[in-house]
């Protein structure tokens, strides 16, 4: 999801923002959610830009509680949109989908503010015509079509490499006692919020320390414990990848967003072993997403409804520090 810049602009001229094509099924039919901004009098979909030291994912499900007042769980990612801002800036802005329960959207209540005046949920397919942007309308037939396809509904698997730690050359102890640099610290507190925004009800964690403090930020975001497996450590690293293989097959069965934090040679097993599940080929945007520097982590999205879960998008974010 890089976003791709004019032939003229440089990186500090895009303005990066995130949000969601906020969604929830009444009789069977997709309803949209549509905002109605009060200064710029137009209708769009929830969105916002990025703040210092956030990931993209998080950005998305902050700007939506404020635009909104729903607390959103990240599906699939839709793709991004770019366009040329009045002040000549240009503006990237990534989306995913967000489905909200129909019961909790029918209790909902908002007061209109200074950014919104007015929320509106819309059957899907009119919500392209009540957009005022067409980039907006762009966004929803990507969801639309994706919906059409049954693959609107996700789940995902989460695949962290821990955070730089202490060099080997560094460290007398054991390889798994290596701590984490406060580089590594960083790196781990700046991802936490975007990983939840995914919504992951486990998290599983290599024995070794590095990973262990790595997923520590995300254990408090989410409020979750952290299991640890030495499946998943390095010192456990087998070339057959039967080990890995079990763990991610036990995870993608229960059909439940899981988070692993593993290492370098440890994580293309488990993205293999994922698309395999899947029944995806292993193609190079899949061994690319498996490629990961210190602290980066890979979303992986599979189809919640099919009889077997189908790899729907890949993702992949890195932290939001210095480098």
């Amino acid at each position: 999801m890089t976003p791709v810049p004019s032939a003229t602009a440089t990186a500090s001229d895009i303005v990066e923002a995130a949000g969601a094509v906020v969604w929830k099924m009444v009789d069977g039919k997709a309803r949209i959610l549509l905002v109605h901004r009060t200064q710029h009098k137009d209708v769009s979909l929830p969105k916002g830009k990025v703040d210092p030291g956030e990931t993209l994912p998080h950005t998305a499900v902050r700007e939506i509680a404020e635009e909104t007042g729903f607390d959103v769980v990240l599906g699939a990612p839709l793709g991004t949109v770019e366009y040329r801002l009045p002040n000549g800036r240009d503006k990237v802005v990534h989306y995913w989908s967000a489905e909200v329960d129909a019961g909790q959207a029918e209790r909902h209540s908002y007061e209109a503010n200074g950014e919104i005046r007015a929320l509106e949920w819309v059957p899907l397919a009119k919500a392209a015509k009540h957009l005022t942007y067409s980039h907006d309308a762009d966004v929803v037939e990507r969801f639309a079509a994706r919906m059409d396809a049954g693959l609107a509904r996700t789940f995902a698997l989460v695949v962290l490499r821990h955070g730089k730690a202490m060099p080997h050359e560094q460290w007398d102890g054991p390889d798994h006692t290596r701590p984490l640099l406060h580089r590594g610290l960083e790196q781990s507190r700046s991802v936490a919020g975007g990983i939840a925004a995914f919504g992951p009800v486990v998290l599983v964690s290599s024995t070794a320390a590095r990973c262990v403090a790595t997923i520590a930020p995300t254990a408090e975001a989410t409020g979750l414990e952290v299991k640890q497996l030495r499946g998943l450590s390095q010192d456990a690293y087998a070339g057959d990848a039967a080990r890995v293989r079990r763990q991610v097959e036990k995870r993608l069965a229960r059909r439940t967003t899981a988070v692993l934090c593993s290492h370098g040679p440890v994580i293309p097993q488990i993205i293999a072993a994922a698309a395999e599940f899947a029944g995806a080929t292993v193609t190079p945007e899949v061994r690319r997403s498996a490629a990961l520097a210190t602290g980066e982590y890979t979303v992986l999205h599979f189809s919640h409804d099919a009889e077997r879960p189908a790899l729907v998008a890949i993702e992949t974010h890195a932290p939001a520090v210095d480098a």
